[in-house]
């Protein structure tokens, strides 16, 4: 038979988790039970994504503003340089309610004309009319009201993210913008770095710049507090709103989790597939510019087989030069061929030009992502089928 299809990717539908749910045989039991009503079968090298949110609340991976508060007060003595958070509500108002709850007064200093993930506080045109230079100007919160507005609303949101902020921190908070993080040392020289990606960056030239202190959202609640939820790897980086005032945190030991998923599916339908834990999507909104990768990792925790980067032949490119004058099904055998004795390693070579060099993991976790939607669509797990395959695959 011929093959007609490629990859497929499904949403499956779980119960409802709660804190304590064992969580390996839902996710197994859920799959195991699509597939046998939707007709479907599981193959050697399929794909399981179970979404970061499903585990942390199975493992009731939680923590509250109070919480938070308590372990900034621990580490930080007086004035807080808080420098480069992304502007979320979701993602990151409830940390700062955190922070401001340990009564230490907090200049912040907000990146412009947007944060690291591309939500803008400013408009680009405006900027450049007003003679603005974003690598050498700093403004105070006054400078930014005078310059675009008593309301700057973001696009997307409609919110107002810098009164928001203002709003949470009443009179313990001053608010500057500047891209350069050394400008927090005319505050204060004890500083807690709150953007993700450079996060690394951030503190290496902050330390090096004479700061006393220096911690990263990932050193804050990297162990439990009063038996409350942590992170040792990233903190409250990865953490979600999950009321108003308390935080569901990235999960915890994904690897075992993983693991655990894949010998079960092994054991229960005989099949070798892949499994990994999902969060955001490495990809960036065209009209928006916003970066959907708010958390530190596109996968916290995969099994082995996911490792490495795709060794893809880019075939319009064959097809449109050296394959260029066969036609019919003497151009398939020739793809065919092609694609069967092609080198392991096809980076930079001419005829990978075009694939996409990221690691399986972003790009498996985008599609993830993308499949299970971050509503009320009710499929946190998804099966990616046909993933490995290629145009020669029968």
């Amino acid at each position: 038979m011929v093959r007609t299809v490629g990859t497929t990717a499904r949403g499956i539908r779980t119960p409802i988790v709660k804190k304590g749910d064992d969580l390996v045989n839902i996710v197994v039991d859920s799959l195991l039970l699509a597939a046998n009503s939707e007709n479907f079968h599981i193959n050697d090298r399929d794909v399981l994504g179970i979404t970061e949110s499903l585990l942390a609340r199975a493992q009731g991976n939680y923590a509250t503003a109070d919480i938070i508060g308590k372990d900034i007060e621990s580490k930080f003595p007086s004035t807080i340089g808080l420098v480069f958070p992304i502007l979320s509500r979701n993602r990151f108002s409830i940390i700062l309610k955190g922070i401001i709850s340990s009564g230490r007064k907090v200049v912040l200093l907000l990146s412009y004309p947007s944060d690291e993930v591309g939500n803008h506080l400013m408009d680009i045109d405006k900027m450049d009319e007003l003679k603005i230079n974003p690598y050498t100007d700093v403004l105070t919160e006054s400078d930014y009201r005078k310059l675009f507005g008593e309301k700057v609303v973001h696009p997307f949101t409609g919110v107002d993210y810098v009164n928001v902020y203002k709003e949470i921190g009443k009179e313990n908070i001053e608010i500057i913008f500047s891209n350069d993080p050394r400008t927090i040392l005319n505050y204060t020289k004890d500083i807690l770095v709150a953007n993700v990606h450079d996060r690394h960056r951030t503190k290496r030239i902050l330390k090096e710049a004479g700061a006393n202190l220096v911690y990263g959202l990932d050193d804050i609640l990297n162990s439990p507090i009063d038996s409350s939820g942590y992170n040792p790897e990233y903190g409250v980086l990865g953490s979600n709103l999950s009321s108003d005032h308390e935080l569901k945190l990235f999960p915890r030991d994904c690897q075992v989790f993983v693991e655990s998923v894949q010998s079960k599916i092994k054991e229960k339908a005989g099949k070798n597939i892949e499994v990994m834990i999902y969060g955001d999507g490495a990809f960036k909104d065209p009209v928006g510019k916003i970066w959907e990768l708010a958390d530190p990792v596109v996968s916290p925790g995969y099994t082995k087989g996911l490792e490495g980067t795709p060794n893809e032949l880019k075939l319009k490119y064959i097809v449109d030069t050296e394959l260029d004058a066969l036609r019919g099904d003497e151009v398939i055998q020739a793809v065919k061929k092609k694609i069967n004795t092609k080198n392991n390693h096809m980076v930079a070579k001419e005829e990978s030009l075009g694939t996409t060099p990221r690691r399986l993991t972003d790009l498996l976790g985008s599609l993830c992502d993308l499949t299970s939607g971050s509503g009320d669509k009710g499929t946190p797990i998804v099966l990616i089928q046909g993933y490995f395959d290629n145009y020669a695959t029968e």
